[in-house]
């Protein structure tokens, strides 16, 4: 699986298809008002993929199971390498991101 920090290897359409999720997010929580519900459900969908895709790159059940924690640190580190980059992000554009005004602060 490719590593996210390595971001020369991301292809075209990384940012199209995460944008698209994010999209389609938003769209639940505008609907239901309940941002911690489709927090969780976001969560919960990118789980599920990760387990399905890493079943499917493997050849038995003994073979995943062999390598369940190897998957497990896999993930959680991808995605506290995209998480804090994010959160880095966020903080140095708080204000643009969330429309908020420093003088107001």
């Amino acid at each position: 699986m490719p590593n996210y920090s390595q971001t020369h290897d991301l292809d075209e359409k990384f940012f199209e298809r995460a944008d698209a999720h994010i999209q389609l997010a938003n769209k639940h929580m505008n609907e239901q008002g309940n941002s911690e519900m489709v927090n969780t459900s976001f969560l919960y969908a990118a789980s599920r993929f990760n387990a399905w895709i890493s079943a499917a790159g493997l050849t038995n059940v003994e073979e995943m199971k062999a390598k369940r924690q190897d998957l497990i640190n896999y993930f959680v580190d991808q995605y506290t390498s995209m998480l804090e980059e994010n959160l880095d992000n966020y903080i140095d554009n708080y204000d643009l991101y969330l429309g908020t005004n420093k003088e107001e602060q």
